[in-house]
């Protein structure tokens, strides 16, 4: 007997087992960047790319997780709107951020 329910329609909806796992990661990827602000005794640099890191575990643990996406052959359109949506903010936000940093140079110089 497995600890994971199929629905009606075949899909998994996991079991409890598998919920408080993914409790338990997402409390200590979200501790994690907690503690490293707070101690205030590493660089910008190291803060950022520690939130970045633990903030993409965390979003892959809970699409896992908690919403049963995964990337078997069946479920392939699931994984490739993941990574389509994916593509897109990382396009958006990337692209965001890269204005906002010309801007600021172009700022500074004229000012």
């Amino acid at each position: 007997m497995s600890d994971a329910h199929a629905s009606h329609d075949g899909g998994n909806h996991g079991s409890v087992k598998s919920y408080v796992t993914g409790l338990i990661l997402s409390i200590v990827l979200t501790i994690i960047p907690f503690g490293v602000v707070m101690t205030g005794g590493f660089s910008n640099l190291a803060i950022a790319v520690t939130i970045s890191i633990t903030a993409i575990a965390q979003v892959l643990i809970q699409l896992v997780m908690f919403m049963h996406l995964d990337f078997k052959t069946e479920e392939g359109w699931n994984a490739g709107s993941f990574i389509f949506t994916a593509l897109i903010l990382v396009i958006l936000v990337g692209g965001s951020l890269w204005i906002m940093q010309n801007l600021h140079v172009n700022m500074m110089l004229g000012g």
